[in-house]
C-alpha cells in the first residue's frame, strides 16, 4: 500500500474539528464484484448478512476474505470509523479523516458462521500493532471489528479474549483491536475493489502471528 508524506504524527486520530470536510458524492465504483458479478451496492438479498472489519491494507484483507469459497456474495473494500464524508484514498492515507481501511463481507449465514470470519480476521494480521500492520503506518491500517447486531458484538468481544490468551503464550502484547457498532461504510475507489483478484502479484502488506484463535470455544 502505498503512503502519502505519512509520518508518526499521523499515528494518532484526528478530532471531527481537524477533520476533511470531504463531500457529498459517493465514489464511483464498478456495477458488479469482479470476480463474481454480484451486484456492488444494497440492497442485498434478505438473507445474507454483513460484517464489516479493518486489519491492514484492505487489499489483503480482501482478499483473506476472498479465498472463503462459501463467503463470496459480496466482498467489498472502503472507508469506515472516521469523520469525512466520501473520503478520497489520498485523504485517508492523509491520516485527516479518522477512517480505518475496512473490508465489507456479505456472507450467508446459513452456510458460513460469524465465527468462522472471526476466526480469519484474528489470525491474519497481528492485532497488536496499534496504528500500524507491519511496514504499513498510519491510523487507516488499525485493527478494527464493526458489528451490526448484539450477537456479533458479543462474539468479537469474546474471541477478542480467547485470543488474547493464545497470543499472550506466544508473546505477544495487549490487542489494540477496536470494537465498535458499525459506522457508515464509504466505498474506496473502483480500482481497489478487488484489486488482488485482478493484480495477483500485488502488494500484500498483510502477515499473521501464526497464532490459531479457538473460535470453537464460543458456542460453549
Amino acid at each position: 500500500m502505498f503512503l502519502f508524506g505519512l509520518g508518526d504524527k499521523k499515528l494518532t486520530l484526528p478530532t471531527p474539528e481537524e477533520a476533511l470536510p470531504g463531500r457529498s458524492n459517493s465514489m464511483p465504483i464498478p456495477k458488479q464484484h469482479y470476480v463474481n458479478g454480484n451486484p456492488m451496492t444494497p440492497p442485498y438479498p434478505e438473507t445474507m448478512k454483513i460484517a464489516m472489519f479493518g486489519m491492514g491494507c484492505f487489499w489483503g484483507a480482501e482478499r483473506k476474505f476472498l479465498q472463503l469459497e462459501k463467503v463470496n456474495y459480496l466482498t467489498a473494500v472502503g472507508y469506515a470509523a472516521g469523520f469525512t464524508p466520501n473520503p478520497s484514498y489520498e485523504e485517508v492515507c492523509s491520516g485527516r479523516t479518522g477512517h480505518n481501511e475496512v473490508v465489507r463481507v456479505v456472507y450467508d449465514p446459513d452456510t458460513i458462521t460469524y465465527e468462522t470470519l472471526l476466526k480469519v480476521f484474528w489470525e491474519n494480521h497481528d492485532p497488536t500493532q496499534g496504528m500500524r500492520q507491519g511496514n504499513d503506518k498510519g491510523t487507516q491500517y488499525r485493527s478494527g471489528i464493526y458489528t451490526y447486531s448484539d450477537e456479533q458484538k458479543n462474539l468479537a468481544e469474546k474471541s477478542k479474549i480467547l485470543f488474547q490468551k493464545e497470543l499472550k503464550k506466544a508473546g505477544y502484547g495487549e490487542i489494540t483491536t477496536e470494537i465498535i457498532p458499525a459506522p457508515e461504510f464509504y466505498f474506496a475507489e473502483g480500482y481497489h475493489q478487488q484489486y488482488l483478484a485482478k493484480n495477483p502479484n500485488g502488494y500484500c502488506g498483510l502477515g499473521g502471528t501464526n497464532v490459531s484463535c479457538p473460535v470453537s470455544l464460543l458456542t460453549y
